[in-house]
């Protein structure tokens, strides 16, 4: 008894000593990186939303759980470790006593049943990851492979840690049972089996077998604790808390202003000398960026569901997140030096590693490759994948704002886009007097804001740059006010007035320019007195919306989809034409993953009537990118298949007559991935794309014209 007493004890202050050393290292790296207040102050805020969260996502394992067969076993595997927490305290209290009882439980046999419940529970769930592993092969399957690029030869050896720590588990205790030693007479099934398997050989070596395995599978448990520190399963401790201070809703919806040493960045006072323009260097992070770091698990979801990596682009969300992460540690002893003479000690290698360019060519030595950067569309389903709540969308929109605003590096056809936003207004360069050109073709008017809106105006439409200026989207546009006219809401725009949102601007990294519009939208909307602002284009949806209340601007915001759906609901608008085609939808990134909003277009169509609805295998979160979200639409697509392409490609496997969708942007990508299709005989030439209110508007019946068509005239102060 007491030579397994010294030995127990003494394996286990070795393993808390090594892992509690390799813990205070991580802190002190995680301290390294910028303050992040905003997250405290969040979790302080809305204590009762950071426990839903970890009621559901840690607790619940929702996210784990989209994808049904590993999540069940990990469900598993995770709430089977979390009982057995009880038979870890059991072991050791079997070290100084064969009599020992739980605090508060005792030896209640529906206890020895749950623990050998969950230890079968963790055997099958492993036993499920071993399968999956080797079916998703990276040496086979290749980029295909949502484990290409992870660390696979140490997700083996924890596999095989676990299983241990189950088989010594049972050894010991069916052992137990035939020393007369075990506390729990009836319900452990599982060592109650490998106990009569035992019994034939005494209780002799019944009672040596207990002793080994019950050392032995201590010694597995402070050995696997010690290994989840030094590998991707730090996630088992890093996650709860990633998740806590993540932001809501799952890390999408708008993007964070820019922050040095934690406060708002003031472009007007800002120093590039002393301030942090973006993400230039990996100490640049915030505490909650290396905490990423640290967390992820490699399990390649969000590699599997990104746009880019699907059509041979170099970005992985993944394996961007491990670069960092590798750069971060390799880097660490250079942070951590407690002075420059520290520093000059240092191995080279260490100083070398401090030395790497962020973002730069593998001829610069770069940690993130330019194209790496650049293939991102901000479609967000690598968050909306990631099961620990990593933030990949936010550490790629600040590696880009360093890249543009420090550096004046960026794919060079995006800087005509940018000139025009600062002179222009809009991303074509064609000014604000075509903006109002649309309304000419109708055949009633749309009152124009000059001056504060009136009360019988509810809501102000906001066209948006493509919809204002660009043919397909045009369409759009004066669908969407024929159905408003046709319901009786009362609407107005601001027309001249109206400038872009700042979005592409925002999400290519280029902060100042997006402020510059952004404020001024603002001060416009604010001296307009809008309430509420109806948008037609997902991107301008999701930045007044979610981010203009960064500037001061707080408004009620609805899709154009969400409206028009209330309206058919409540009677105002009645389909009645029957449009005979089969329709497949495509869900707009901006719309549906960063807010949410799936249902409404789809509710249109189903009111439509003839309108047979056929959805893509990839649909709702799981949908598609078009490709032009990130600023994309106005950047090169040179390396690997255009996405756009991808997305026909899959929506042609429905056969459609017709495919909808709810943005401009989608409209114009989709519809040239169409047309060049059709070009090569690979589509239907009546085949087409067209947003959802003009397949709403085809078949509602419109009233009479009360007026002749002519210029747009103001709305009375």
């Amino acid at each position: 008894m007491a030579l397994r007493i010294i030995i127990g004890l003494a394996l286990t202050v070795i393993a808390f000593a090594v892992a509690g050393r390799r813990l205070w290292w991580l802190y002190r790296l995680s301290r390294s990186g910028q303050p992040a207040p905003e997250r405290i102050a969040a979790v302080r805020e809305h204590p009762g939303r950071g426990a839903e969260t970890e009621a559901t996502e840690v607790l619940g394992q929702r996210k784990l759980l989209k994808w049904t067969v590993p999540g069940i076993a990990h469900f598993m595997t995770f709430w089977g470790f979390t009982i057995l927490l009880l038979t870890i305290i059991e072991s050791y209290g079997d070290l100084f006593s064969k009599t020992f009882a739980l605090p508060w439980i005792g030896h209640w046999a529906f206890i020895g049943f749950i623990e050998d419940l969950m230890a079968i529970a963790v055997l099958v769930g492993i036993g499920t990851f071993a399968v999956i592993r080797l079916r998703s092969n990276p040496k086979t399957e290749g980029r295909k492979s949502r484990f290409s690029g992870s660390h696979t030869r140490a997700a083996w050896l924890v596999l095989l840690l676990i299983f241990l720590v189950v088989a010594t588990l049972l050894l010991y205790r069916g052992a137990q049972i035939n020393t007369g030693d075990f506390p729990y007479a009836h319900g452990a099934f599982a060592s109650q089996i490998l106990g009569h398997w035992l019994a034939p050989l005494g209780k002799g070596a019944n009672q040596a077998i207990e002793t080994a395995m019950l050392l032995l599978q201590l010694a597995v448990v402070l050995g696997f604790l010690v290994l989840v520190t030094y590998s991707k399963h730090l996630h088992i401790f890093l996650a709860p808390v990633n998740v806590l201070f993540s932001r809501r809703p799952d890390g999408l919806g708008g993007l964070q202003p820019m922050r040095s040493n934690g406060k708002v960045l003031d472009f007007e006072e800002a120093d590039p000398d002393t301030d942090i323009f973006g993400l230039g260097k990996i100490e640049d992070l915030t505490w909650k960026g290396m905490l990423d770091l640290g967390t992820c698990t490699e399990c390649g979801r969000c590699q599997s569901q990104c746009p880019a990596w699907a059509t041979d682009k170099p970005l992985s969300p993944k394996m961007l997140i491990l670069d960092l992460r590798d750069h971060a540690f390799a880097k660490a002893p250079y942070l951590l030096a407690s002075s420059d003479e520290a520093r000059d000690a240092l191995p080279e290698a260490v100083k070398a590693e401090a030395q790497r360019p962020l973002v730069g060519t593998a001829e610069a030595n770069g940690v993130i490759d330019p194209d790496v950067l650049w293939s991102c569309t901000n479609c967000g389903a690598c968050v909306n994948e990631c099961p620990v709540d990593i933030e990949h969308i936010d550490h790629i929109t600040a590696m880009r704002r360093h890249q543009v605003l420090i550096e004046s590096e960026f794919p060079v056809e995006a800087s005509g886009m940018l000139k025009n936003l600062e002179n222009k207004g809009d991303p074509w360069g064609m000014g604000e007097s075509k903006r109002s050109e649309w309304m000419t073709e109708l055949d009633f008017e749309v009152p124009v804001v000059d001056g504060p809106i009136g009360d019988d105006v509810e809501y102000l439409f906001w066209v948006g740059c493509a919809g204002a200026l660009e043919d397909r989207a045009k369409k759009t546009t004066k669908a969407i006010a024929s159905l408003l006219n046709t319901a009786g809401v009362s609407f107005a725009v601001l027309g001249p007035a109206e400038t872009c949102t700042g979005d592409p601007a925002r999400r290519m990294g280029n902060e100042f320019v997006f402020s510059m519009l952004a404020q001024q939208n603002v001060e416009t909307l604010n001296e307009a007195g809008a309430r509420k602002i109806i948008a037609s284009c997902p991107h301008c949806f999701n930045t007044i919306a979610n981010e203009y209340p960064q500037l001061g601007g707080d408004y009620e915001v609805i899709h154009h989809t969400q409206l028009l759906a209330r309206l058919v609901e409540e009677g105002k608008l009645t389909p009645v034409t029957p449009i005979e085609e089969k329709v497949t939808y495509h869900d707009p990134c901006f719309l549906g993953r960063h807010n949410k909003v799936y249902t409404p277009p789809r509710e249109i169509m189903e009111k439509v009537p003839g309108i047979q609805a056929q959805e893509m295998h990839r649909c709702k979160e799981r949908g598609f990118c078009c490709g032009a979200g990130g600023a994309r639409m106005w950047m090169e697509e040179r390396i690997g298949k255009r996405i756009n392409v991808e997305r026909i490609d899959e929506a042609l496997g429905t056969n459609p007559d017709t495919i909808s969708t709810g943005c401009p942007y989608c409209l114009v990508m989709l519809g040239d991935a169409v047309s060049a299709k059709q070009s090569s005989g690979e589509a239907k030439e009546s085949l087409q794309v067209v947003d959802v209110a003009q397949l709403l508007a085809r078949s509602v019946a419109r009233p009479e014209p009360a007026a002749p068509a002519g210029p747009a005239g103001p709305v009375a102060d």
